[in-house]
């Protein structure tokens, strides 16, 4: 099971009922109370890397993206600007996104890459194949 999944379960009802008031017009003033703003992720272990994916439209890589690393959690930050020149109606999201996941056993914090292309960010961790929990240790006699 990957990291991703075990912590979607705790969270993914939200967005999912926001995105339900949001279809009602009388429902959708509730809409604002359940918006976690949560990016949507996606991920999975392939070629002894742990690979996260996030939908990040329209925000500029360089600029908007900030990836930190500390104990075993990847934190992804991004911050979409609302156009100041825009009167219509939206259901873009708008303003600061966050979204932290548990690095699987073995991951190598110091060998992480991250790319950028058409709206999805990819971040790249390499892991290697986790030391054995328990060992067995010889004990010598004194004698």
């Amino acid at each position: 099971m990957s990291t991703l999944a075990t912590r979607r379960h705790h969270a993914s009802i939200l967005p999912e009922l926001s995105e339900l008031f949001a279809a009602f017009p009388a429902m959708a003033g509730l809409r604002p109370a359940l918006d976690t703003r949560l990016m949507r992720l996606e991920d999975e272990m392939k070629d002894g890397r742990y690979i996260v994916r996030a939908e990040m439209p329209g925000i500029d890589p360089t600029k908007d993206i900030d990836i930190t690393v500390r104990d075993g959690q990847l934190s992804i930050k991004a911050e979409r600007a609302e156009k100041k020149d825009f009167d219509g109606r939206s259901e873009f999201s708008y303003g600061s996104f966050v979204r932290t996941v548990s690095l699987p056993e073995g991951a190598d914090e110091d060998n992480i890459e991250a790319s950028y292309d058409k709206g999805i960010l990819t971040v790249s961790v390499a892991v290697s194949e986790p030391k054995a929990a328990e060992r067995h240790v010889q004990v010598q006699s004194a004698n």
